[in-house]
């Protein structure tokens, strides 16, 4: 493979358009195709972004010789029949978050991407942004000491018919995949996989989660306090509590350009990222991430090891254990 890596957008919604901006400002990235299920979108997507080719399917995308990694931005859902079409024609992929529906799902798309040899990152940007990787360094050399309790949330109040995709257990509905995942995801790149698991929850009729709350707990006595809702609006910030000082990151936790330490004894210290490239949401990190893997010949990511985002899953498949959401999936 040549320097340049050439991308296949699978899917035209607003995921993919912002990712899709993001990704033509990396160097060496080359966007080559898009697909849809829609031939009209796909090719009102490829004007819009001058992308060469378009199709009407998913089988021409992955099918394409000139693809080299295929980005999956259907709705979660979909997350596990499109990602294995690529990832079974060769093709390297990067997966939207929620990874799967389920745990199950994750691990069949692990093991394929691992039968063909081929590279699977699940796109959890949070992980790759220099702000948190920044923090995590900070923590890993005691910074705040020992970390006793994280605290994150993720909500927003939408007036959804029962119609819509987020009030539907078959499309994954409910607050915790769509925002819980990150708050979740969050505690995990501090702490790891829990030993305990407790939750609770404002059901719709339909059976999904509204507004959910959820405590986490391990072993060395550390704990997670994380909520996620569609009903009403947080502040979508988070803390890190530990026994030498705390971490605050005031807003926009998932992509911050900041955050505050606060270390006993001594003044608090704002840490920025310095003025990023204008324009840009913060996608732009994980792509890149993703091509310096698959230029290096590499499988999978550091940042976002493909055991973490299993660990994530069963994560959620405890939360939804605890508070009685079950997907049609999940019976199978």
């Amino acid at each position: 493979m040549s320097r340049t890596v050439r991308w296949g957008v699978l899917a035209t919604g607003g995921i993919a358009a912002t990712f899709t901006a993001d990704l033509q400002a990396v160097p060496g990235a080359e966007v080559v195709a898009v697909a849809s299920r829609s031939e009209a979108s796909a090719r009102a997507f490829a004007e819009r972004f001058g992308i060469p080719r378009a199709y009407g399917d998913w089988a021409g995308l992955v099918a394409d010789d000139e693809v080299d990694v295929v980005y999956v931005a259907t709705p979660h859902s979909a997350h596990r029949e499109a990602a294995a079409l690529a990832l079974e024609a060769g093709k390297h992929v990067l997966c939207e978050k929620a990874f799967t529906l389920n745990e199950r799902e994750a691990r069949e798309l692990v093991k394929l991407a691992r039968d063909r040899g081929v590279f699977l990152m699940e796109a959890m940007w949070t992980y790759c942004n220099p702000v948190i990787r920044r923090l995590t360094e900070l923590v890993r050399d005691g910074a705040i000491g020992e970390i006793r309790t994280v605290q994150a949330d993720f909500g927003f109040a939408a007036d959804l018919g029962p119609d819509h995709r987020l009030r539907d257990p078959r499309l994954g509905g409910g607050a915790l995949l769509d925002l819980g995942v990150y708050p979740v995801s969050f505690a995990h790149l501090l702490l790891g996989e829990p030993d305990r698991v407790q939750a609770d929850a404002l059901l719709s009729p339909e059976g999904v989660d509204l507004n959910t709350g959820m405590l986490l707990g391990w072993d060395s006595g550390a704990n997670a306090l994380l909520s996620c809702s569609i009903v009403g609006h947080h502040p979508t910030a988070a803390t890190v509590i530990g026994t030498a000082g705390r971490i605050d990151i005031p807003h926009s936790f998932f992509h911050p350009e900041g955050f505050v330490l606060r270390r006993d004894g001594a003044e608090p210290e704002e840490i920025t990222s310095g003025p990023g490239p204008q324009g840009l949401s913060g996608m732009q990190y994980e792509a890149a991430e993703v091509m310096r893997a698959v230029l290096a010949g590499e499988t999978e990511s550091p940042l976002v090891p493909l055991e973490g985002s299993l660990a994530v899953m069963r994560t959620l498949d405890a939360v939804r254990d605890r508070i009685g959401v079950r997907y049609p999936v999940d019976a199978l």
